[in-house]
Formats: structure tokens, sequence, C-alpha cells
């Protein structure tokens, strides 16, 4: 059988611990101001842009080809599913008896930027590739691109 032992421990001699030395103050409060940012950065929804490394080749064999950091849109938004109203009960024949509302994170707006792809024979092609310049919450569409 194990035994547990408890230690407390007085805030004022946690405080002269820590204020033993500039360093060890120096690397607490880092430590506290990084971990609070990753809390607070984790419990706001939203959507924001991401860079991703993005490699086009002209075919299978990679003939040609080249590489470029493109944004793209990540994060999540907000959304919520109900009991339907009566109203919209009675105009969909009472089938619609769940209303749901999302959002999704989308890009809003694209800017075009320039990828030199390299070929055979130190030949160089340029492409325009599109790349996300904002993001935001906005209605979830079904879209094939």
């Amino acid at each position: 059988m194990a035994l547990k032992t408890q230690v407390q421990a007085d805030p004022l001699t946690v405080l002269q611990v820590l204020m033993a030395s500039p360093q060890t103050l120096l690397l607490s409060l880092l430590l506290l101001a990084v971990t609070a940012g990753w809390a607070e950065a984790a419990a706001v929804p939203g959507c924001y842009l991401h860079p991703l490394n993005v490699t086009v080749r002209s075919d299978h064999e990679g003939t040609c080809q080249g590489s470029l950091v493109v944004q793209a849109c990540v994060g999540h938004c907000e959304s919520s599913a109900f009991p339907s109203r009566y109203s919209v009960l009675v105009a969909s024949d009472y089938r619609r008896t769940i209303t749901s509302v999302s959002e999704c994170c989308t890009i809003s707006s694209l800017k075009k930027e320039k990828l030199q792809v390299q070929c055979p024979g130190n030949r160089r092609v340029s492409m325009d590739i599109y790349t996300a310049r904002a993001c935001q919450c906005n209605v979830c569409r079904f879209a094939r691109y």
C-alpha cells in the first residue's frame, strides 16, 4: 500500500524562492506568460490564416516543379441546433423539427502569387497561384473547386 504525502507551501515562502534570483523570477514570469497565451488562444473561437508549403509538379514524374508558401484559413466557428419554432414546423408539414445554424471558416479575400516552376534545360515557367488574404466565419456552403 502506497503512502501519500501532501505538502502545503506558504505563499510567502514560494514568492521568496521565486525572487531568490532574477533568472528564476524571469523564467517563472516567462512560463506564466506563455501558458496564459496558449490558454487564451485555445479558448477563442475563430478563423485564422495559416501558412502551407505547396509544391506544384507538372506531371507524375515531377519534370517541372516549384514550391511556394500559401495561406489557408483554419479554425472553428460557432454553430447551434435547437427545436424549430412552431411556424417552421407548420410550414414544413412537421418534417423540420430541428433548426441548425452554423458558420464555417472560409476565405473572405484572395490574392494572386507568382510561382516560378523550374523545368529541365534550366527553363522557368511562371504560374499564378491563389492564396488567402483574409479569413472569416461565414455561412457554410458546399463548393467544388
